[in-house]
């Protein structure tokens, strides 16, 4: 449909991938390199700035891969919860799929075959085909890096800077999927569609009961009860220091707008001042 075309073609251009003429920029064409969304390839390409390669491409190939987490069979619902909150993050589900694919690499290395792999996973309701899927598509991203002759940082997940790195890496490519908690019971806003979604079950804050306000995430699904997945919170600071300036003044009129509208005048009062007397 055209206006999917036109819409596709606009993302392009916030993701700075197109040139004035609407050809690939020469960032366009580097992105183009992986086999993945554009947004996820910007990020990809923004944690060589911050200096979380590794973990980026961990995340990637989570979240290319199959869902990781199995419904779990009727009776065994609290079970599963109690399972997956081992591997639960408080920063978000983003960094939780990072802790269940080095765990189940962890088990890997300890296991002597691949039916004792295939036990771990039942035991912990994960499946186990999605996360080979998942380091299948990682060692791909990986020697695509190394053809392209991009950085790849040491990994340093779990540290402050490191947490922080990672968001901003994420902010880079997604800061078109951003939600906020519009009456602290988990209805969330969506800024771009102005559409209200909610948590999916799959979600580490969903098991924890925990309700962030603002979030980032990685896709909207309709089908699935209108829900967010793979949710990660994030500062309004952050989102306006990594958004671009031309894709937040076309966001539609919302109290959410007007916040981030707020934390800039009060990040940058004399530009603010400025740019009203001119």
């Amino acid at each position: 449909a055209p206006e999917n075309l036109m819409q596709a073609l606009e993302d392009l251009d916030y993701l700075a991938a197109l040139d004035n003429d609407g050809n690939l920029s020469e960032f366009g064409i580097i992105m183009s390199e992986f086999p993945l969304d554009p947004q996820l390839s910007k990020s990809i390409l923004a944690s060589c700035e911050f200096e979380c390669v590794d973990e980026m491409l961990t995340i990637a190939a989570m979240v290319t891969a199959p869902n990781c987490f199995l419904h779990a069979p009727p009776g065994t619902e609290e079970i599963a919860l109690t399972c997956w909150r081992k591997f639960s993050h408080p920063a978000g589900d983003h960094f939780t799929l990072i802790n269940v694919f080095n765990a189940f690499k962890e088990a890997s290395a300890n296991s002597t075959s691949q039916c004792n792999n295939e036990k771990w996973c039942r035991d912990y309701f994960l499946s186990c085909s999605a996360l080979r899927m998942a380091e299948i598509i990682r060692a791909e991203l990986v020697e695509i890096m190394k053809r392209i002759e991009l950085p790849i940082s040491e990994p340093d997940f779990g540290s402050k800077e490191n947490i922080l790195s990672i968001k901003k890496s994420l902010l880079s490519g997604y800061f078109m999927h951003i939600a906020r908690d519009v009456d602290g019971s988990g209805n969330y806003l969506m800024l771009t569609h102005r559409q209200v979604a909610q948590l999916h079950p799959f979600s580490s804050y969903y098991n924890t009961r925990r309700i962030p306000e603002w979030v980032l995430f990685h896709e909207f699904s309709i089908s699935e009860d209108n829900s967010i997945r793979v949710v990660s919170e994030i500062s309004p600071d952050l989102f306006v220091e990594l958004v671009p300036q031309y894709y937040f003044s076309n966001l539609p009129p919302s109290e959410s707008k007007d916040i981030l509208q707020e934390v800039i005048n009060h990040l940058s009062p004399v530009s603010t001042t400025k740019e009203e007397q001119k």
